[in-house]
This record gives C-alpha cells, structure tokens and sequence, in this order.
C-alpha cells in the first residue's frame, strides 16, 4: 500500500466515490425521464469504473508483479469504456435531436 501517497490515494479513492455517484445519478434521471439513452450512458460508464478499480487493486498491493494482469484489464476496460461513452453520447445526441423534430 506504500506504492502511492496519501494525497494520491485520496484522489484515487474519491474519484472512484464520484463515479459510482455519477452513476448511480444519470441511472436515476434516466427513470425520471423516461429517457433510456441516459440510462444507457449509465451502463457506458461502467467498463472506466471497472479499470479505476483494478488501478485501484493494483496499488494497494503494491504494485506486484503477479497482478500485472490488471494493469493490462484497466487498459482494456479504460478503451472499452471511452468506446462506450462515445456510442452513448451520439445515442444522447440522436435521442434529442429526434424529439426537437418533433
């Protein structure tokens, strides 16, 4: 656990926090809206938080050489989710741009 100060770890633990809030936020506007295109973008975002925690995993066993195989998962959930995030986002856009024309 020495692999990060306490500084960084709280930046990382807190930026995790905030991510599940986001979540569990646009989760919860996507119901009151009846939008599914939010609720989408919820489950977008659930690859990023995947790889913020085995980035998380990763330093608090400092940093050992049998779980490298997570620095390796977080980069393929980081490119899995900005993947994600892009299809959600253009289903946003779609999803308004279709009810101004109506």
């Amino acid at each position: 656990m020495h692999a990060l100060s306490i500084p960084t770890w709280i930046i990382h633990i807190s930026s995790v926090i905030e991510w599940i809030a986001a979540i569990w936020s646009i989760w919860t506007y996507s119901e009151v809206s009846g939008n599914r295109a939010w609720w989408a973008l919820s489950v977008a975002m659930l690859p990023a938080l995947i790889g913020a925690m085995c980035a998380c995993t990763w330093h608090f066993f400092d940093n050992l050489e049998s779980l490298e195989w997570l620095v390796t998962l977080q980069a393929t959930m980081t490119m899995l989710g900005n993947f994600t995030l892009l299809v959600a986002g253009w289903w946003i856009w779609r999803s308004v741009r279709q009810k101004a024309q109506s």
